[in-house]
Order: C-alpha cells, then structure tokens, then sequence
C-alpha cells in the first residue's frame, strides 16, 4: 500500500472525499495540493490521513521537476467551479492551460490521471452523451472544462498510461460547506430550513413547472466509488459521464430533505402539496441573471460508463439527501 498518490485540489469538497476513500482502503502515502487563501477549507483536511501538503502555486513545477518520485496515480479535482466567474483568462488559465501542463508530465513520467471534467461542457444541450455534437457550453467555465477533455481526445492515442475524465454531474454531499452560493441546492436548502421553516425553489422557467426543473443530482460518495473503480481498473482511459443517470425536480429534493428532518423530529412525512400550501416551499421568480445561462434538464448518459463493466450502483435523490441530512445534523450537534 506504498503507492504515492496525489490529490489537487485536495481540501475541496471532491477532492478531501477522494481522500477519504482512499484512507478507507489504507492508502496514506497522498500528497494533498491546494490553496488555503480560503482559510476554512482546512477544515475538510483535519481528520485525513496524508503524507505532504503542498501549495498549488508550487506543485505544478516541482511536479514537473521529479521532486516528487515515482507516483502511481494524481486525482485532478483542483480547479475553479464557479460557473459564474466571468473573467475567461483566469478560468482558462486554472482549469484549462495547468491542467494540459499537469497532462503532458504525467504522460511523460507514466503516472495515471484521474480528473474532474463537468456536466456544463454540455450546456444548452438537451442530451448527454459523451460526443462533440452535444457538447454546447453556456459560460466559461463549461468551455474551459470542454477544452481540456478535447486535449485528452486528441492525445490518448500516444499515451500509454490511463487518463479518465470524469463529467461530474450536481453533486452533493459532506465537505461542500465552504463552496459559498456553489454549494449543493440540498446544502442551501437544509440551511434555509433550519433557519426560516421553508424553502425557496424557482419558480416556471423554460417550460418547466415551478420548481419542477430536472437536473441529475449525484451523491459525493457514489462519485468518488467511480473515481477509486477507475483507480483499481487502469486499463480504460477516456471521457466519462458521472452522475446518477436519472433526472430528478429541485421539489424532490427539497421534499426529501424537509422529510427527512421532519423525521428526526418524530413528525410524519407529508407531501409537497402540504408543503406548498403551508408555506414550507416557496417559489420566487427566476432570476433575471440566469436567464440564457441555466440547464433546465440535465441527466447523464452512462452508456460508456457502463461499458467499461463499472456497474456501481447509484443512489437516488431520497436516500442520498437522507443521508446528508443525517451527516449534516450530526455535524452541527
């Protein structure tokens, strides 16, 4: 259990859950790259099991360099996620040009990549599947990601080692609390109602009822199942969709999770109706900035996925958000 691996963008949400993953098989000998200028996130990193932390702003060169040996593999979580960054030089540069810099040393030192792509390289699209024809991003940070996975399609003919991209869906789950306005709906949402009693929920937009817009929600722990089956089978390389592959409505989380705390409480489940009519959820007018700019559907196609023989099972959105419910309340307890 020897193995030297590496995680960037380590103390984020993916990526301390990756740790964790693989502390859980044994694995320790994990250097964790990231940028603390966000001191909180040191948080995600405490009750992990690493070898080395390194700054971001020096690992990409000592890396380069061999100052760090042989290394089996790297999980490439690190980027900038927030979809609504608007300054393209500084997203290409985070997510686009040090991830073909990181690429191109890996394949000159053999060492495996296992990295974060994302669902918004499809953007406007209204199928999933991993082909340019559906590829249509909405903003900067879905084409940043797009240019990369199209480097690692031009170049997986001449690298011998594994390089996996994974198109992470909405994920939610443990370790996201320092993400801010790019955490999950369910993290937002079970802090709204801890605070207030209800929930906000978008109201009709783009043909789609209130709050009856559908997204593919994935929960964390099923993503990083999928990041450590690549992990174990290093004989497939390429693009890959990871999300649940079910599409599911904003008001099945939300009545998911405000069940699931009614049932800590000893209350009953009650239905969305009763939820609407007593003021529980409550739907606004979408959001003037959004518009043009949001993906009202989304629902990963895993057919490369599961024709790799990766045949995890993924949760729905009840018992995910019931068990993030269950970690969130034993969190602030």
């Amino acid at each position: 259990m020897r193995k030297r691996i590496i995680v960037t963008g380590a103390a984020g949400f993916i990526g301390s859950n990756i740790v964790r993953g693989l502390n859980a098989r044994g694995y320790t000998n994990i250097i964790a790259v990231d940028n603390l200028a966000k001191a909180e996130k040191f948080h995600n990193l405490v009750d992990l099991a690493i070898s080395d932390y390194v700054d971001k702003t020096t690992f990409y060169d000592s890396f380069a360099a061999g100052k760090f040996g042989s290394v089996d593999a790297i999980f490439h979580e690190g980027a900038c996620s927030d979809t609504m960054e608007h300054d393209g030089r500084y997203m290409l540069a985070n997510n686009y040009a040090t991830s073909k810099t990181l690429l191109d040393t890996c394949a000159s030192m053999g060492t495996r990549l296992l990295y974060a792509s994302s669902a918004a390289t499809y953007g406007g699209s209204s199928q999933f599947i991993e082909d340019p024809r559906f590829e249509r991003p909405l903003n900067v940070y879905g084409y940043s990601k797009l240019l990369f996975d199209q480097v690692v399609r031009q170049s997986l003919p001449r690298i011998r080692s594994q390089v996996a991209g994974f198109r992470y869906f909405n994920v939610y789950g443990p370790h996201e609390q320092h993400k801010g306005r790019m955490a999950s709906v369910a993290y937002h949402q079970f802090n709204q109602f801890r605070a207030d009693g209800k929930v906000k929920l978008f109201g009709a937009y783009d043909g789609y009822g209130p709050g009856q817009q559908l997204r593919d929600f994935v929960y964390v722990d099923d993503v990083v199942a999928v990041n450590l089956w690549f992990f174990d089978n290093p004989e497939h390389s390429g693009v890959f969709n990871l999300g649940s592959g079910r599409a599911q409505a904003f008001n099945d989380v939300t009545h998911a999770l405000v069940n699931s705390l009614r049932s800590t409480q000893g209350q009953a489940a009650i239905t969305l109706e009763q939820m609407v009519s007593e003021g529980i959820v409550e739907y606004i007018d979408f959001p003037e900035a959004l518009i043009g700019k949001y993906q009202s559907f989304t629902q990963a196609d895993l057919t490369c996925l599961r024709a790799t023989g990766c045949d995890h099972v993924f949760a729905d959105v009840a018992a995910g958000v019931s068990a993030y419910v269950r970690f969130l309340l034993a969190e602030k307890s």
